[in-house]
């Protein structure tokens, strides 16, 4: 899993995704491409008011025919509209085509940057059809909380399934937890803020954290939350944790207080890696983190403490707007 997997970065997704080299669809019928297999393909549509300028749909069937469609195995969805438009007619457009990309394992949906759309802007829709139509995808990236759904389905291949957001409503924790996703093993909740739309609470986590659901999980990112000290409490006394091999409560604001709670519960030393990147932490807790964990084999992702700004000595989290 690339790093930006684990860490806030909200760009195009145009060197790699998946492990593979990204190349962006086609914009005519003449130039060179590579093999289809073997990269993953960024689709967006051309909005820079030209004449010409071709929508979502147009790239994506000169992709098709351009390249053999049965082998590609992954895609990244760019900008498909202006502003207001939402991911529906996208993900019709994908599973309408299923039939012919029986190779594709990986969906990065929204991978727009904020030069483009901020977070908080980017419509979605039901991704539920992704999943219906690719019952061998293995991995989903979502971007964007706005009109994201899902409906209880069961999936059997999905092993990635990733939910980047400025604010999450608790309505997809909450389908998650409603699928059977019995190969799910890396997820991460970008929860963001309740002014961009989280409305997730620890309560709500419960029934994740309980590990009573998703029973190959080993990656959980509960990330970009204002109230990440709460959540550390709560994964400090998880059943869950006991079988993770990787932990990231990172991009969000988390404090001394949640930092003490990961310390004084229970161990975190099975742990391959723990991400708590852009944290608040003082510099005594800092380093009791560090001691804690070093020379215990866990991959500690700590960095500096985040910067206040002025006399503001408010925390803030890595992506909200």
């Amino acid at each position: 899993m690339e790093d930006t997997a684990f860490y806030g970065d909200v760009s195009a997704i145009d060197k790699v995704y998946a492990g593979l080299p990204v190349v962006s669809s086609p914009e005519d019928d003449e130039t060179p491409l590579p093999p289809a297999r073997g990269v993953a393909w960024r689709v967006a549509a051309d909005i820079d008011g030209e004449v010409n300028s071709d929508d979502f749909a147009t790239r994506f069937e000169r992709l098709l025919r351009r390249v053999d469609p049965a082998r590609i195995q992954a895609i990244v969805v760019g900008m498909w509209a202006e502003f207001d438009g939402s991911s529906a007619e996208v993900v019709s457009l994908l599973a309408e085509a299923a039939d012919r990309l029986p190779a594709l394992r990986s969906i990065f949906l929204g991978a727009i940057p904020q030069e483009e759309n901020e977070i908080s802007w980017i419509e979605q829709s039901d991704i539920t059809p992704l999943l219906t139509a690719f019952p061998q995808l293995e991995r989903l990236d979502v971007r964007g909380g706005n009109g994201v759904s899902l409906a209880p389905l069961r999936h059997e291949s999905l092993r990635v399934l990733r939910f980047e957001t400025g604010g999450l409503p608790v309505e997809v924790p909450r389908a998650v937890l409603d699928c059977d996703l019995p190969a799910l093993r890396h997820l991460d909740l970008w929860l963001g803020s309740d002014n961009y739309g989280c409305t997730v609470t620890v309560t709500d986590l419960g029934p994740l954290l309980s590990g009573e659901r998703l029973p190959a999980l080993t990656h959980l990112g509960l990330e970009n939350s204002e109230f990440q000290d709460d959540i550390a409490l709560a994964v400090a006394h998880a059943p869950i944790v006991a079988r993770l091999e990787s932990l990231s409560l990172a991009l969000g604001a988390l404090s001394d207080e949640g930092a003490a709670a990961l310390l004084s519960g229970q161990p975190l030393t099975h742990l391959k890696r723990l991400d708590l990147r852009h944290h608040f932490l003082s510099p005594t807790m800092a380093a009791k983190v560090e001691s804690t964990f070093g020379g215990t084999g866990v991959d500690l992702k700590l960095g500096d403490r985040c910067r206040s700004y002025g006399n503001d000595s408010r925390r803030y989290i890595t992506v909200s707007e």
